[in-house]
Formats: structure tokens, C-alpha cells, sequence
């Protein structure tokens, strides 16, 4: 193996919320700690998302989402052409890419696994259009070896925090929790921000709840939210993860279905499941065993102060709550620092899963490389 360098990467993550692609110049020290030098919000074009969104809902057709896999190769692409006119070529790329499926169960057919996960933006696009090498489909290598592709980021977060439940709040939420008394794990909690994100879209024609303005208007409906606490994925065992796949649209209209009346009171009880399932979690999962003094909350959920509000309610008073940039790291761009430091682990050959948080058999190297 090489000696390690300081490295100059762009990291690219387009997550379940496909809000935008989140793109940041990174560098990244061989302690494999990561500085951000900037960072960019990219908006797909319209119809590129809404276009996205018909693949989660599955009624596509193979040539769709061949099509789009190269369009989103584009986007991404054009993403990191902005960052390199400002800051020239980084010494490569770490692309996350925009997960279209995953399936991560033990199913089989003819004894033939089924287990799987499926990121598309496709690299030699990105490749050939920024003139870098580029690093992209990280969750195979961790599936191939057993586990679930999910969480990743668990990798960053070992190396960035000490004693503290790290949360990530996107359109799904996972966990890490690192510890001095026991082994990294983590896992997805569940919900994110895709139930509050629809509900608004549905309700009030807005792509998200701003400043949690919405849900602070509103009263939480207990009947309905006890009734939505009670869905199976919330008594799963870790290591577990999950997605749009699971938390559908059919799933978030079928639970409309015993909602209340109030539009605000949707708002604020979906708001609030996210909340209580995050620390419905923590109570079955993590707090018996460990001894944690912080929750360390990150992603576009940490500017939500109203499901801040409900995360501060529900968990243990003895129990600190900040968010990532009380260590100086971007709530917005973790994310995408995360990636970055993968892709310098995947030029290194540094195994960058933890087998703790995935499932996996074994330590592998995540990434695969387009070179331009």
C-alpha cells in the first residue's frame, strides 16, 4: 500500500429526500480525518426529478431507468463541473450515486440470493465529463460479503465522534453509536423526513417543512401515532436498514387513511414519529447495554426545530442533545465528507465497511473505479 497523502476529493451524495445533489470539495488527511473546502446544493431539473421519483414508485420501464442512470450521471457530473471551475480537479471523485432500490433480505430463488441494493449516476459519465477518476457503488462490496450495503456513513462517524449516538436525519434515519466500552454498530431507526416531505407535497404544495413551521402549529394526534409506532421494522433486530421501498407512498397513503382530520395535526404527528421512533430505538436497542451522554443529531432533519423540539421531549433528560456543528462538521455536507473519506479508503485499499453496523462476514473494500 501506498503512503497515505493528503488527498483533495469531491464528494457526491443525491439521498432517499432527492432534494438535490449534494456535491463538496473535500480534503483528506491521513488520519483519515476530512475538511470540507466547499459545498454545493444542486438541483436536479424538474422533470430529471420527477422523473427519479416514478423510479421509486416502480412504474418505470427498464429503458427508463437505463436512460436515467446516464442523465443522473450528468447531473452528477455537472455538479462536480462547478465545484472544479471554481477550485480546479480534485485528485478524484466519491460518488455515493441516488439509490433507486434496495433489498436488503436473505430471500432466495432456486438457492440463488436475492439480497441486493441499486445506486444509479452512472461513473464513467461523471468520468468522462470531469476528467477525474471517479469511485461510486460502495454498498455491493458490503452485500456481496454478507451484509446489508447499510448504514456506511457508521465508517465516518467511528472516526469523527467519541462516546455519542450519532443521527442522521434524512429521508431515512440511522444511528451509529460509538462507544469506548463497546464495538461501533448502528442501523436505520426508520422514518426520516419522506413521510413529513410527502404529507407537505400532498397537503400544502410545499417540497418540505420549513423551519418545522407547519408541525409547530399543530397538536400531535397520540391515538394515531401509538397506531403508526407499532409498524414491524421498528421490533426488528439490527443490523437492519430500510428505505423508500418499505416506507412507500402506498405505505404513507394507507396510513392516511386513520390520519386526522387536521392537516397541520399530520404534520405534526408525522413530524413526531420520527422523533419517538429514534429514541423507541435507542431504548430497545442501544440504552440497556450502553452508556451514551450525547445524541449527535446531522442531515436536513437538523433544521427542523420542531422535530428537534420532539427529539428533546422524548429522550432522557440526563441525555445531551447537539448537532454536528457543535463539532464543526456541516450538518448539510456530513454526508458527503463521508463519501469522501470512502472513496480515500477505496484508492488506498483501507476496508471501509464496519461489519458491526452492516452485517457483513468480514472487513472488505467499498468502491469501485471509472477511471476518465
Amino acid at each position: 500500500m501506498h503512503e497515505l497523502e493528503v488527498k483533495r476529493v469531491i464528494g457526491l451524495m443525491s439521498g432517499t429526500s432527492c432534494d438535490s445533489i449534494d456535491a463538496g470539495l473535500c480534503e483528506v488527511y491521513p488520519d483519515l480525518s476530512v475538511k470540507l473546502i466547499s459545498g454545493i446544493n444542486y438541483k436536479y431539473p424538474e422533470h430529471i426529478r420527477a422523473k427519479i421519483f416514478q423510479l421509486f414508485s416502480g412504474n418505470v420501464s427498464v429503458k427508463d431507468i437505463c436512460q436515467m442512470n446516464f442523465a443522473i450521471g450528468h447531473c452528477f457530473a455537472n455538479a462536480c463541473n462547478i465545484l472544479i471551475g471554481e477550485f480546479g480537479k480534485p485528485d478524484f471523485i466519491a460518488s455515493h450515486g441516488q439509490t433507486i432500490y434496495h433489498y436488503p433480505f436473505d430471500e432466495k430463488i432456486d438457492n440463488i440470493g436475492l439480497k441486493s441494493t441499486f445506486q444509479i449516476g452512472e461513473s464513467a459519465v461523471i468520468a468522462q465529463e470531469t476528467g477525474c477518476n471517479v469511485y461510486s457503488n460502495f454498498r455491493e462490496a458490503d452485500i456481496a460479503a454478507g451484509g446489508e450495503g447499510a448504514p456506511l456513513v457508521c465508517f465516518a462517524d467511528e472516526k469523527w465522534f467519541k462516546n455519542a449516538l450519532v443521527q442522521n436525519i434524512g429521508g431515512i434515519s440511522n444511528v451509529t453509536v460509538v462507544s469506548d466500552d463497546n464495538p461501533t454498530f448502528g442501523f436505520d431507526t426508520g422514518l426520516g423526513n419522506i413521510m413529513i416531505d410527502y404529507c407537505m407535497n400532498k397537503f400544502y404544495n410545499m417540497p418540505y417543512d420549513k423551519d418545522g413551521e407547519v408541525a409547530k402549529s399543530g397538536n400531535i394526534c397520540e391515538s394515531w401515532l401509538d397506531a403508526l409506532c407499532q409498524d414491524e421494522y421498528y421490533f426488528r433486530t439490527p443490523p437492519k436498514s430500510t428505505g423508500r421501498e418499505y416506507f412507500s407512498v402506498k405505505y404513507i397513503e394507507n396510513a392516511l387513511k386513520f390520519a386526522p382530520k387536521k392537516t397541520e395535526d399530520i404534520i405534526t404527528t408525522a413530524t413526531a414519529l420520527t422523533a419517538k421512533t429514534i429514541v423507541s430505538a435507542y431504548e430497545r436497542f442501544i440504552f440497556p447495554d450502553i452508556n451514551v451522554k450525547e445524541v449527535i443529531v446531522g442531515g436536513g432533519g437538523a433544521y427542523n426545530p420542531a422535530l428537534m423540539n420532539f427529539l428533546r421531549m422524548y429522550l432522557p433528560k440526563h441525555i445531551s442533545l447537539k448537532t454536528h456543528e457543535d463539532y464543526g462538521i456541516s450538518n448539510n455536507f456530513k454526508e458527503v465528507m463521508a463519501f469522501a473519506l470512502l472513496g480515500y479508503c477505496s484508492y488506498y485499499g483501507i476496508p471501509n465497511n464496519i461489519p458491526s453496523c452492516t452485517g457483513a462476514s468480514k472487513r472488505v473494500v467499498l468502491g469501485k473505479l471509472a477511471n476518465c
